[in-house]
């Protein structure tokens, strides 16, 4: 059902995080940069990124596709010789979530690691109905809390999801 990325070394430096999910680039750095970026906010907040904490946002980071719990688990435990029990993974992944380490793609029921990791912001996501890559937008749509301001209404959760044809996979179409 849904393909594989092909990522491949570019310029990464001129990419922008967001774009990363649909524009070729060094996976590998990719993953170390938001990796160590989650560290570094753990230090500054006086957090602990577990071992299994550490383990299920690597799995996440390792594609830009989202990844339902037990699918996570089910990589975790990929040749493991100790298993590990769903609750874990749910903890870690509310820890994740709450830390803003990842999002939940909610049509999906699925996570993905967040490009800007610590920051507590709506999130905007393009998703690609045929690929299934997830790509995070850079700037929330302002316009959308100040109406929502300007109707008294305070908002404390928000999370917009775009569904479409990325680049790549219109090449296919044909």
């Amino acid at each position: 059902m849904s393909r594989k990325n092909k990522h491949s070394p570019a310029n990464s430096n001129a990419l922008k995080p967001g774009n990363f999910a649909f524009r070729k680039h060094d996976h590998r750095r990719c993953q170390r940069q938001l990796l160590s970026a989650a560290r570094q906010v753990c230090e500054r907040r006086q957090l602990r990124l577990t071992a299994r904490r550490r383990q299920v946002l690597e799995t996440l980071l390792a594609s830009h596709q989202p990844m339902g719990a037990y699918d996570i688990l089910a990589e975790l435990n990929r040749g493991a010789a100790d298993r590990i029990a769903p609750p874990i993974v749910y903890r870690a992944l509310e820890f994740l979530l709450a830390e803003g380490f990842i999002h939940r793609i909610e049509s999906r029921n699925a996570f993905v690691s967040c490009v800007h990791p610590g920051h507590r912001s709506a999130a905007q996501f393009l998703i690609c109905r045929d690929c299934e890559q997830v790509a995070e937008l850079e700037n929330p749509d302002a316009g959308l809390f100040a109406q929502a301001d300007d109707l008294g209404f305070a908002v404390d959760h928000s999370v917009v999801e775009i569904t479409g044809v990325c680049a790549e996979c219109q090449k296919h179409v044909g």
